[in-house]
C-alpha cells in the first residue's frame, strides 16, 4: 500500500511563488504596496509567494501586467499539470485519474467530484471545518472542474458510480443547487460508457459500511484503489488487496438499485417521475 500523506510543501507552487517575489522585488515594491496595487489582502500575496496558495491563470495575467514580466507568470502557470492545482492529499488520485481507462466510484457522504456542479462543489468547500479561505476554495472548485475534462477525452474512461441515497436527499447548497446537481448526474451518466446506481437507505446487507472507495484501471491495465479519510489518503496497489476491493465493489453493484430504478429515483426527486 502506498500512503499519500498531506505534504507541507508543493514544489511547483513554491517555485511560482519565488518567481512572483523575484519580479516584485525587481520593481522595488513591498508586499504591502504590491497587494494594494493588485487589490488583494497582503496575506494573500504572502501566501502566493510562499507557495501556500496557487496562482490562478487570471491572477497570473494581472501580476504579469502589474510587474511588467512580459507574460512570464502566465506561461509558467499554464504549463503546470492539473495535479498541481489539486489539494495535496488528493494528488495521488489525480495522477492516475487523468489517464485512467476506467473509474469505479462508491461514495457515501457527497456526490463524487467527477460529477459535481461548480455550485455543489463550492457548497461542499464552504461547509468545511475549520473554514478555508474563499480564494483557496475557489481554486479548489476550478481544479475539480478541470478534473472533469477526462469525460471529454477522445477516448474517455468507462465510468460507474454508486451513490448512497442519503447523498441525494441532503440539500447541499440548498434546494436549487441540489436540483441542478441531480440533473447533472443524469446528464453525465447518459453516454453508453457511463452509468450510476443508487444504494437505497434501507439496504441490508451492505458490503461497504466501512467507507467510500475509487477503483482505477491504468493504461497498462494495472488496477489501483484510492481511499480517503478526512485529510489523509491511501493508494492501494497490492494485487491481493486490490482484488478484495474489486470483489467488494462487485457486491455493492448487486446490492444497489438497477440503473433504470436509480434513474427513476432521481427523476422522482426532481418531481418528474
Amino acid at each position: 500500500m502506498h500512503v499519500a500523506s498531506r505534504p507541507k510543501k508543493v514544489g511547483s507552487w513554491y517555485a511560482v511563488g519565488a518567481l512572483v517575489a523575484h519580479f516584485r522585488k525587481k520593481t522595488r515594491l513591498t508586499q504591502e504596496q504590491f497587494a494594494e496595487s493588485a487589490n488583494l489582502a497582503v496575506d494573500t500575496v504572502r501566501s502566493i509567494e510562499q507557495g501556500r496558495l496557487a496562482l490562478q491563470p487570471d491572477r497570473a495575467e494581472q501580476f504579469d501586467e502589474l510587474l511588467d514580466t512580459g507574460g512570464a507568470l502566465t506561461v509558467v502557470v499554464a504549463k503546470l499539470p492539473v495535479r498541481d492545482r489539486i489539494v495535496q492529499f488528493a494528488q495521488g488520485l489525480v495522477d492516475h485519474e487523468q489517464e485512467a481507462l476506467g473509474v469505479l466510484s462508491y461514495q457515501s457522504l457527497a456526490v463524487p467530484g467527477l460529477l459535481q456542479t461548480p455550485e455543489y462543489c463550492r457548497a461542499v468547500f464552504d461547509y468545511r471545518y475549520p473554514a478555508i479561505g474563499s480564494e483557496t476554495a475557489e481554486q479548489w472548485v476550478q481544479a475539480r472542474m478541470e478534473r472533469q475534462l477526462i469525460w471529454q477525452r477522445d477516448r474517455p474512461p468507462v465510468g460507474h458510480f454508486i451513490l448512497e441515497e442519503s447523498i441525494l436527499r441532503r440539500e447541499v447548497g440548498g434546494p436549487e443547487v441540489m436540483r441542478a446537481q441531480i440533473r447533472q448526474i443524469l446528464e453525465y451518466t447518459r453516454p453508453i460508457h457511463m452509468s450510476f446506481q443508487i444504494m437505497p437507505m434501507h439496504q441490508r446487507p451492505h458490503a461497504a459500511l466501512d467507507g467510500p472507495m475509487v477503483l482505477l484501471e491504468t493504461p497498462e491495465h494495472e488496477r489501483l484503489v484510492y481511499l480517503e479519510v478526512q485529510r489523509a489518503s491511501f493508494l492501494v496497489d497490492d494485487p491481493d488487496e486490490v482484488s478484495d476491493y474489486y470483489h467488494k465493489y462487485g457486491m455493492l453493484r448487486s446490492q444497489a438499485l438497477s440503473c433504470d430504478k436509480s434513474e427513476r429515483l432521481l427523476m422522482g426527486l426532481l418531481g418528474e417521475s
